[in-house]
């Protein structure tokens, strides 16, 4: 059976990142008001990626475990990583990019010299479930 975590959201990042949205609604809506057709075609554009891709991260960073592998998703982004391939799981607050939207992490080593860090909103039962498939597949 699957189950979906969602990533914990730090408040400055949502902060950053809402700002982005915001800023790029403002400069869409004067170029709009100019009227300018040129000034519509240069900022929309501006407005989609800059707009659209931080709510994107935000809403569509999930960690998926299945039986056999945990499916990581970041807006566009996707990591595929094989349960049984996992050597270890360790706190971090590493603040290197990864699909994690808080500084509250899990490093989870795997496969030959590989990690990602995720940011489960619940992280115990997140570790919980993961241990369990874990073992299943020893």
């Amino acid at each position: 059976m699957e189950q979906i975590y969602t990533s914990k959201i730090d408040t400055w990042l949502a902060l950053v990142l809402f700002g982005a949205v915001a800023a790029c609604l403002i400069v869409f809506v004067f170029a709009f008001r100019t009227g300018s057709t040129s000034a519509i075609l240069v900022t929309l554009p501006v407005l989609i990626i800059g707009a659209g891709f931080p709510v994107w991260l935000m809403t569509g960073t999930t960690y998926t475990l299945s039986s056999t592998s945990l499916l990581v998703k970041s807006g566009p982004f996707k990591w595929q990583v094989p349960i049984e391939q996992i050597t270890s799981i360790t706190p971090t607050s590493n603040p290197l990019s990864s699909p994690a939207l808080s500084l509250d992490r899990l490093r989870i080593d795997y496969g030959r010299g590989q990690s990602i860090m995720i940011s489960p909103k619940d992280k115990a039962q997140f570790v919980q479930d993961l241990e369990a498939r874990r073992g299943k597949n020893r």
